[in-house]
């Protein structure tokens, strides 16, 4: 494949406003979804071809959306391709809507649009700009966050603010329950927004850079689980990293074991031992040492091979030794 594919699937009438769609995950899906249920369905959808998912954790398939609401297609790999470029302005799009895209949009892209490009962040801009916002968000111990929709500039994450809606963050959030109420949020926000644009009322508010603050990048290495941390800061790391994201995780005898659910256990250890010990277990959940002498209970799980943890056995003991 060479970076970019253009396919007609069908004829689109749309709304007056012509509209251009970039999304390639699960979150794109469900605003592309929410535009085509509001009668906002973007002229052309530009997303990755199914061959190349494994760019993303959790990356959707877009084209039968597409396909049913009448949106032409096409498959890029390089937003900033000079042949994706010209693809799109051969569209004359108004606006451009980018959900769910992991390039930043330079300059020739984002003068396609004559209206500008719209883009979402899953966090209250101007704090916590930059990637992995919701990992860091429950890594941080906030209480709340927001969604937010701005207009994309040459910064990271620091064009005009379009919309945003204020999020509460439970004391047990999980990756996968903040993902799903900002996507909630987002599917909200979108289609008023769209529509506002297409009456005329364009809304822009500018950020305040003194408010800034900057997520780093974060890889799925970084999910690795240090058992001489606290069972607090483990449970939160586990609740950070999990679904939709590759997941925190620790090592067992040269295999792999992901941890998906966890909680600090209430109760006195049962054992004094090496962190990343396990101290007890049951069919249902096992209980690991961690280094201030706290417990952290597993719940959910999974590797590769089949056979039972044995109690007293040290998890990412092979990972210390090398350390």
């Amino acid at each position: 494949m060479n970076g970019t594919q253009f396919s007609k699937v069908s004829e689109h009438e749309g709304c007056a406003m012509k509209t251009v769609f970039v999304g390639a995950v699960e979150g794109s899906l469900r605003a592309l979804e929410a535009l085509v249920a509001s009668g906002k369905a973007p002229d052309l959808v530009v997303t990755l071809h199914p061959t190349k998912a494994a760019r993303h954790s959790d990356f959707a398939d877009l084209s039968e959306v597409a396909r049913v609401a009448g949106s032409e297609l096409l498959y890029a790999t390089d937003i900033n391709d000079p042949a994706t470029v010209q693809s799109i302005a051969a569209r004359a799009p108004d606006i451009a809507l980018v959900i769910g895209w992991s390039q930043i949009c330079r300059a020739p892209f984002r003068s396609v649009a004559r209206l500008g490009t719209l883009g979402f962040h899953p966090a209250p801009l101007p704090r916590l700009r930059g990637r992995a916002a919701i990992p860091w968000t429950i890594l941080a111990g906030l209480t709340e966050t927001a969604a937010t929709l701005f207009w994309i500039d040459a910064g990271c994450d620091t064009g005009d603010i379009a919309a945003q809606y204020p999020i509460p963050v439970s004391p047990r959030e999980t990756a996968r329950s903040l993902y799903d109420k900002q996507v909630d949020a987002m599917c909200q926000m979108l289609p008023e927004v769209v529509a506002d644009i297409e009456a005329d009322r364009i809304s822009r508010h500018p950020q305040d850079p003194s408010l800034a603050s900057y997520c780093a990048r974060r890889r799925p290495e970084d999910g690795y689980i240090d058992w001489t941390r606290s069972a607090a800061e483990l449970d939160r790391l586990i609740r950070a990293v999990g679904d939709p994201y590759p997941g925190a995780f620790t090592e067992f005898r040269g295999q792999v074991l992901t941890i998906a659910s966890a909680r600090v256990f209430e109760g006195p250890p049962r054992y004094i031992g090496l962190p990343g010990q396990i101290q007890d277990q049951t069919s249902a959940s096992f209980r690991v040492s961690c280094g201030d002498f706290t417990c952290l209970e597993v719940t959910g799980w999974h590797t590769a091979s089949p056979a039972p943890l044995p109690r007293h056995g040290v998890l990412g003991q092979a990972r210390q030794v090398l350390a």
